[in-house]
């Protein structure tokens, strides 16, 4: 554990000494910040113009412009050390390929905490504004801590593949899209048992079933386990190096 730990604050340190998690939490904030109480648009009705104490275009807006935030976040992590060759003088210290992969989605997921904790102010005004439901947002908080989570596995797993950030940041934006919106337009198209599996495929489905309140251990299993797949094929991509190396 204190290893996952040394290279989980070993990656933190070097996002925030080069200024790229401020920037990219700044951008989430105010884009967030922006769809929440100035424009809604497909996320939901906006605060400001809408007169309504609301937090739901937060959640609308959030889970999509997460995707973005870490897909950024993460196209680094294996692929820049791929080509400078770090990352063959980190796999030769006295660390397991699984103890890297967990220390590098450690780093994800801590600044992920970070930036929801940072949108709470966009909370407490709404609740100081209006009735809130307290636990629709306690649930709405989960439900973006495990889509970002995922998101955090998908872009590890993306930005291990290759050795080019950008063609980390692109597949990580496609496979996005393909989870987002893809299997949510296959499912409205379809019927019968196929509509169900690309419903079941789609995050949304899971997210606003948590979102609304709805805590259910299929959503939880289905999230956990797409982190579990990514994060063992990464730890598959790295050991198939070492043994080709």
């Amino acid at each position: 554990m204190s290893a996952i730990l040394t290279i989980a604050r070993r990656e933190l340190s070097t996002f925030y000494d080069s200024m790229i998690a401020y920037m990219l939490l700044g951008g989430f904030l105010a884009l967030c910040g922006f769809f929440t109480w100035l424009y809604g648009g497909f996320f939901g009705r906006d605060v400001f113009f809408s007169g309504q104490a609301s937090i739901a275009p937060f959640f609308g807006a959030a889970v999509v412009l997460l995707w973005i935030f870490i897909a950024a976040l993460s196209m680094k992590l294996f692929s820049e050390e791929t080509k400078t060759g770090t990352l063959e003088l980190l796999l030769t210290k006295p660390v397991t390929d699984w103890q890297v992969v967990m220390g590098k989605f450690m780093a994800c997921v801590s600044l992920i905490l970070v930036a929801l904790i940072c949108s709470l102010p966009y909370y407490i005004t709404v609740a100081w504004l209006g009735p809130v439901d307290h636990g629709a947002v306690l649930c709405g908080y989960l439900g973006l801590l495990l889509v970002g989570s995922t998101y955090a596995a998908i872009g590890i797993l993306c930005s291990s593949l290759t050795d080019n950030q950008i063609v980390a940041f692109l597949l990580t934006i496609i496979v996005g899209i393909v989870f987002l919106f893809i299997f949510s337009m296959l499912s409205a198209y379809t019927s019968g048992a196929i509509s169900k599996v690309f419903d079941y495929l789609s995050i949304l489905t899971h997210y606003s079933s948590i979102a609304r309140g709805v805590i259910d251990s299929k959503d939880i299993i289905y999230f956990l386990s797409i982190i579990g797949f990514c994060l063992l094929s990464t730890e598959a991509v790295l050991s198939r190096r070492k043994i080709s190396d």
